[in-house]
């Protein structure tokens, strides 16, 4: 017979489901049919459609016939793929758009938003926030249409403000639209970069800074030995996720409408006058299949990272 007190006798835990496995499935039936229709169906099927010469008007409306690669091929002929108006002209201008507006532009100017409103007082900090986030939170028709009022020509604020200190005005939006669009999608995007930076600087212990005080250090020698090593994770999260969406953004359209000659047709937008205004159904899935290529890299490169951090963690 065991003499063990009954306390230290090891207790059997049972594990008792909520839900049955057919409840749970129940429960989850509708956002499965929902995630079904508007997800994975649009997805195979545009993947099939960029296998035809499916238009909107004409015979191949109803009847397109499966062409294979012919799209993709169209797409990334040599003898077109530089000019104006095709896909590799506006790949490359994709490319330098990304690099100016989201790593040179939203990334460095959040981080240097973030850090400075580190030093404010509390009233300017919360001021500074609240135009930020404001240009981050309006919707994108109100901005579009708000920076082609500053911008327009004629009675723009901008020409107006040139004028009132004797400079003369000048038409920006004909003249430089690819930096009228680096500059507006900067202004826009740049909240996102100064709040994931603001979290991350506040996380980092007072007492590192207070020691850099003790020694002397200045406020460039902190952010450079303190600040950017501690948050070095935070920042390529940041640059993968804005140049993300910034390789999809198709709010510049408002402002130039992809002109003048082409000179602002980003992907999305060379994407949107292929299919919605040429109305070629089957080469806009072709560049709509290349795009989510492009983003699954991007996305892969994400999760292994994040998986990378977990396993330091």
């Amino acid at each position: 017979m065991t003499t063990e007190p009954l306390a230290a006798r090891p207790k059997k835990v049972r594990n008792f489901a909520l839900l049955s496995n057919r409840a749970g499935g129940a429960f989850l039936l509708p956002a499965g049919l929902l995630v079904s229709v508007f997800v994975i169906f649009p997805f195979f099927w545009v993947i099939f459609v960029s296998f035809t010469n499916r238009t909107l008007l004409g015979r191949t409306a109803l009847n397109p016939e499966f062409v294979g690669l012919a799209n993709y091929l169209t797409l990334f002929d040599p003898a077109t793929f530089f000019q104006r108006g095709q896909f590799g002209f506006s790949l490359i201008l994709t490319t330098q758009f990304v690099l100016c507006s989201a790593l040179l532009g939203q990334a460095l100017l959040g981080l240097v938003l973030a850090w400075l409103i580190q030093t404010v007082p509390p009233a300017v900090k919360r001021m500074v926030e609240t135009f930020v986030i404001g240009a981050w939170i309006l919707p994108e028709v109100v901005i579009g249409f708000a920076w082609f009022a500053f911008l327009d020509r004629d009675a723009g604020t901008l020409n107006m403000l040139l004028k009132s200190v004797g400079l003369p005005p000048g038409d920006f939006l004909l003249q430089h639209p690819f930096w009228v669009i680096v500059v507006f999608n900067t202004w826009r995007g740049a909240a996102f970069s100064m709040m994931l930076f603001n979290s991350a600087f506040a996380s980092i212990p007072p007492s590192y800074f207070q020691a850099a005080d003790v020694a002397g250090a200045s406020s460039f020698q902190k952010f450079r030995d303190i600040g950017l090593p501690l948050i070095r994770g935070h920042i390529v999260t940041d640059l993968i996720l804005i140049t993300m969406w910034t390789f999809n953004v198709f709010t510049p359209f408002l402002l130039t409408n992809g002109g003048p000659s082409y000179r602002t047709e980003l992907v999305s937008i060379y994407n949107y006058r292929v299919a919605f205004q040429d109305f070629q159904f089957g080469k806009g899935a072709a560049v709509g299949v290349i795009m989510m290529l492009i983003n699954l890299a991007f996305a892969l490169v994400y999760l292994s990272i994040g998986k990378k951090k977990a396993a330091q963690s």
